[in-house]
């Protein structure tokens, strides 16, 4: 699905946890999640602690969405 709406001139970021399906799909803009359950946050950590991974998550996802890229590109996150 995002190989078509990249096609469309659309840009598009890919949020997995399986990072090497997303590459084999032709994702071409990849931010790593947590797990296949809660993607974006943890249920065992502080909720501050989960707003700060998820607010994270985004914004790479957000700098992943502005990015000129030629090829696949995972993007790294620090949290």
């Amino acid at each position: 699905m995002t190989k078509e709406i990249e096609r469309a001139d659309i840009p598009i970021v890919q949020m997995a946890n399986l990072v090497s399906i997303a590459e084999t799909v032709g994702s071409n803009r990849i931010v790593p999640t947590i797990s296949i359950p809660y993607p974006l946050g943890d249920p065992n950590t502080p909720e501050e602690d989960q707003w700060k991974l998820r607010r994270h998550r985004v914004e790479v996802a957000l700098e992943a969405l502005t990015t000129n890229i030629e090829t696949s590109q995972i993007f790294e996150v620090k949290i």
